[in-house]
């Protein structure tokens, strides 16, 4: 009998969003099929050239270096094209030349293999099969996140150490100051990263436009007699601090007299100054590349789960396939494969 999963349960599949349950799909499937030999499985079944396909995903996400070499590999408008292009249909390589043509990009057959497909298959974006070239469902995932986002090479640099995004998903947190993301980030990096970020328009410094913050003490203003427009600047300072400049905009009074009554509150030991580093924090831009990295993160998280069960057993045990006449309680069950969405 001919292994193959039927139409409707593979456009189930495709259209559930959870891993787990495309993995859950796929054992349904192989637990009761009943090949008649061996080669059928390796030859005919889409569900175990998967098996293999996220085998080899696992072994290149196990390399310390993985999310860098991806996120560099994404960081290149081209490659996200051709990704798009193969999520849509297998294509070969005849077939890509002339679909960038039409977007007006006159490249080589080799260019496009050396500089756009091969790192989409280092990465397991993408594979060969024979003359074809096709998304892996790792691929067809990622490029639903990352078509949208076609200019994040212009905006982060495609060959580094990522160290820009590390600071952007700090910032996403919450904001830091200089000595904070000092903590994340090679020191001697550092200024080139908020450099390059700021350019950008990714990241900014608040919009505080003075170190120096005024607080209330914790004396009891009732103790000190207070003329009206002393008294309407320290009602004005808020507990957690405030600049000149702010309070002068609050206060209706200008920065030169704000200075004036300040020193003569802080004269009754009213009020005190701090200065306090200033904060870098994500502009709107730097926030939706943020939440997009957040989000390739929560993908591979999702993929790592699904992978360790598939590979809590050794390769020779999992490939090994049933055949009919094994008795149904002597089957392998413990096989859960995800199911390609473009088969």
């Amino acid at each position: 009998m001919k292994t193959k999963i039927h139409l409707r349960q593979l456009k189930a599949a495709q259209e559930k969003p959870s891993l787990a349950e495309v993995l859950e799909r796929a054992k349904e499937t192989c637990e009761y099929c009943r090949p008649l030999t061996p080669i059928i499985c390796v030859t005919r079944c889409n569900i175990w050239k998967l098996k293999n396909e996220l085998r080899k995903l696992c072994k290149k996400m196990g390399n310390q270096s993985f999310m860098t070499n991806l996120l560099n590999t994404l960081k290149n408008s081209r490659r996200l094209q051709i990704l798009e292009m193969l999520s849509n249909r297998r294509c070969s390589i005849v077939r890509l030349q002339k679909n960038l043509k039409k977007l007006g990009y006159y490249h080589s057959q080799q260019t496009i293999v050396e500089e756009y497909i091969n790192p989409l298959i280092e990465v397991g974006l993408a594979e060969k099969n024979h003359d074809n070239y096709h998304p892996t469902l790792f691929g067809c995932k990622l490029n639903e996140l990352v078509k949208d986002f076609s200019a994040i090479g212009e905006l982060l640099p495609p060959h580094s150490e990522c160290y820009e995004e590390k600071a952007i998903e700090a910032l996403y947190e919450s904001p830091k100051t200089y000595e904070e993301l000092k903590s994340l980030i090679p020191a001697e990096s550092l200024s080139r990263v908020l450099k390059r970020l700021q350019e950008v328009n990714l990241t900014t410094k608040d919009n505080e436009n003075s170190y120096i913050f005024y607080f209330r003490t914790k004396r009891n203003p009732r103790q000190e007699k207070l003329s009206p427009t002393e008294e309407r600047v320290y009602e004005n300072i808020p507990e957690e601090g405030i600049t000149a400049q702010k309070l002068a905009e609050k206060t209706n009074i200008s920065i030169r007299r704000n200075y004036k009554y300040l020193r003569k509150l802080r004269g009754k030991k009213l009020v005190f100054k701090r200065k306090l580093l200033k904060n870098y924090v994500l502009t709107k831009e730097g926030t939706q590349i943020a939440k997009l990295l957040k989000k390739m993160h929560a993908l591979l998280m999702e993929f790592a789960q699904a992978l360790a069960e598939i590979t809590t057993k050794p390769l020779e045990a999992i490939q090994q396939i049933p055949m009919p006449d094994i008795p149904r309680n002597r089957r392998d069950r413990s096989l859960q494969i995800s199911v390609k969405s473009n088969v």
